[in-house]
Order: structure tokens, then sequence, then C-alpha cells
């Protein structure tokens, strides 16, 4: 009979340390959606005419021109603001990949999938898997 208790002790054992592990991997991963969520990615043009802010989603959620843009045609303002807005989400890649690192660690899986599902949606062309960047 003592067998059986003990591998029933063993068991209970066994199942309080998965719930415990459970219940610490979901309290990192909420605190770091929540984490993510506040991020904002930020970026300016190289002659400083056009800085942009996108959330967490990589959306355009402000957008400032300075008034030397009026001495620039339309067209290179656009082209402006879109390469300054790629690189605000690139900003915004960079914060999600370090916040991600630190709090689950560089060779964990989940942190990979969600550095990747971010990068794809952030970054439209990203080249070559190999590419320097």
């Amino acid at each position: 009979m003592w067998a059986d208790e003990a591998a029933l002790d063993a068991t209970v054992r066994r199942i309080d340390d998965w719930e415990s592990s459970i219940a610490a991997r979901t309290a990192q991963a909420q605190a770091l959606s929540r984490q993510i969520q506040a991020l904002t990615g930020n970026a300016r043009s190289p002659d400083r005419t056009v800085e942009v802010t996108v959330d967490s989603a990589g959306l355009l959620t402000d957008l400032r021109l300075d008034e030397r843009t009026r001495q620039h045609s339309a067209a290179v303002t656009a082209r402006q603001i879109l390469q300054t807005t790629l690189a605000a989400r690139h900003d915004l890649l960079r914060q999600v990949t370090a916040i991600t690192t630190r709090a689950l660690g560089a060779d964990d899986p989940t942190a990979a999938a969600l550095v990747a599902s971010y990068r794809h949606r952030l970054d439209p062309d990203p080249g070559p898997p190999d590419a320097d960047r």
C-alpha cells in the first residue's frame, strides 16, 4: 500500500509542478504582451524634415512634417514619409526583439516565432534570409 501512496504523492507533485509552470508561463506571456503593446517605433528622415511614430502593430500614429518639406516636391516628401515609416517599423521590431529575448531567452522557440511574426508584418520586403542588414 505504501508504494501506491508514494506513487500517488509523486504524481500529485508532478501535476502541481506542471500547474505552477503553466501559471508562470502564462504570467510571463501576459507581462510580455503588455510590454509589447506599450511600444512605439520612431524615426526621422535623414534631413530631419519627416518624423514618424508607429504603434505596437506598426500602424502610423503620428506624422510630423517640418516646414522645409515645402521646398520638396510632393513625390520626394511622399517617398520620405514611406521610408521614415519603414524605419520606424524597424525601430519597433528592434524593441520587440530586445524585450522578447530578454523575457524568454535568445534560444526560446516561442521568442523566435514571435519575432518572426513581427518581422513578417513590419518588414514587407525583408530580402534574402542571409542578406546583411
